[in-house]
């Protein structure tokens, strides 16, 4: 009896621990848009990798995937609502659950990305609803109107951040005249510190942590500022007002800042579409201030992120709403490399030094080498399912491409199956 109770205890242990690894977020681990995969092909067939599957009856949204627990979770508009899919690897639906109102102007579509921690999701919604779901059943743990509680003050688009955890604590980012960001007790809702507010409003930034000069800091981007604030109590470490740094020339400054921040040893590289510039900034010794390295008017990338692969950075830039090359410059003096015009602006992540870029208005995807020499495809394919614009950022997990477009996800295998 002794023996069996030990038994059943170990492996309630076992479980839990495995439970409390499985960690999924935006844009991959550390929020970078680079994924760790191997053995993956660095050239596609001519019609493009195995189609495993799709499907085509879920909500309209522009969020990406999250996956973990044998279970791929993602979010959509229903009418008024969001609600959160939990489908089966091949993408059958386990269960749907809505999480909170959907925005209800201009581009209503969610756009939330989940984040897995610990056998839960956790979800913002367009108001700045925020909930904490059971992955397994699908059942809101805990649920509160952030956005309505702390003021938050949205844009056209609505609320459209992706949660951050750290440890315990859930980063919420309800910017405007009461605070510019919050820390919840990730399981249950509790408040744990709220900031002051820097007299901002929300853009549609999702927030990063760096550790840097023995301090952790959140870092996230509003409308006008970048912040960064000390993860232990809330208290604002710096600000830099990104809103003022524009060339002579643009007579208008965007406050619609999508781009999540990049960091890397000590410096962290911000930017905007809409003709806005990026920047360059290094921490100071002491981590709290910054200073800017430089600005750069090539890469404005609209809303599908940039990625650092080695000394440089790789991205989209913006035209005008409906178009936009293909660019790359230096990291470390933000000297331009390439621009180069394939099909149209839209999202980017790389794996293994390369690149994957989705074309967001006809749905095309580039496999190519990320080089500052040159932007030429390897390979190339037309996503065939799905309506609208093609603004979902791609995925890769255990080999499979997930790729969403409004109402449908497919999942393709680039996995290297001679490797």
């Amino acid at each position: 009896m002794k023996q069996a109770f030990l038994f059943f205890s170990i492996l309630i242990l076992f479980v839990q621990s495995s439970l409390s690894q499985v960690v999924s977020e935006w844009r991959g681990i550390g929020r970078t848009g680079v994924y760790n995969e191997t053995n993956l092909l660095k050239v596609w067939p001519n019609k493009g990798p195995q189609l495993l599957w799709h499907n085509d009856s879920l909500a309209l949204g522009h969020s990406s995937v999250a996956i973990g627990y044998n279970t791929i979770y993602i979010t959509g508009r229903d009418d008024s609502t969001e609600v959160l899919f939990a489908l089966e690897m091949n993408g059958k639906v386990k269960w749907k659950t809505t999480y909170g109102r959907a925005w209800n102007e201009g581009f209503p579509n969610s756009r939330s990305t989940p984040t897995i921690d610990n056998n839960r999701i956790y979800l913002s919604s367009g108001l700045g609803d925020v909930a904490c779901i059971n992955a397994t059943s699908g059942k809101i743990e805990w649920s509160a109107k952030i956005g309505d509680k702390y003021g938050v003050k949205l844009g056209g688009f609505g609320f459209a951040e992706s949660l951050l955890i750290k440890g315990d604590m859930l980063f919420v980012s309800p910017i405007g005249d009461k605070t510019n960001m919050i820390a919840l007790n990730k399981v249950t809702g509790e408040l744990i510190w709220k900031s002051k507010s820097l007299g901002d409003s929300a853009a549609y930034c999702s927030p990063i942590l760096i550790k840097y000069a023995g301090l952790e800091m959140v870092v996230n981007v509003g409308s006008s500022d970048i912040f960064a604030l000390n993860v232990n109590d809330g208290s604002v470490l710096w600000s830099f007002k990104y809103f003022d740094v524009n060339p002579p020339e643009r007579n208008w400054k965007p406050t619609m800042n999508s781009t999540t921040p990049l960091y890397s040893d000590g410096h962290i590289y911000v930017n905007s579409g809409y003709n806005h510039v990026g920047v360059m900034l290094k921490l100071n010794a002491d981590g709290k201030g910054v200073e800017l390295l430089w600005s750069d008017s090539l890469i404005d990338t609209h809303h599908g992120g940039v990625v650092k692969q080695g000394n440089y950075i790789f991205g989209s830039n913006w035209i005008n709403n409906g178009n936009g090359n293909w660019c790359c410059i230096d990291w470390k003096t933000g000297e331009k490399k390439y621009e180069t015009k394939w099909n149209n602006k839209g999202s980017i992540i790389a794996n293994d030094g390369m690149l994957y870029c989705y074309d967001e208005k006809r749905g095309n995807i580039a496999l190519l080498k990320a080089i500052p020499e040159k932007f030429e495809p390897i390979s190339s394919f037309k996503i065939p399912y799905g309506r609208g614009p093609h603004w979902s950022h791609p995925v890769i997990k255990d080999g499979i491409l997930y790729v969403r477009h409004g109402k449908v996800l497919m999942a393709y295998n680039i996995k290297d199956d001679e490797k």
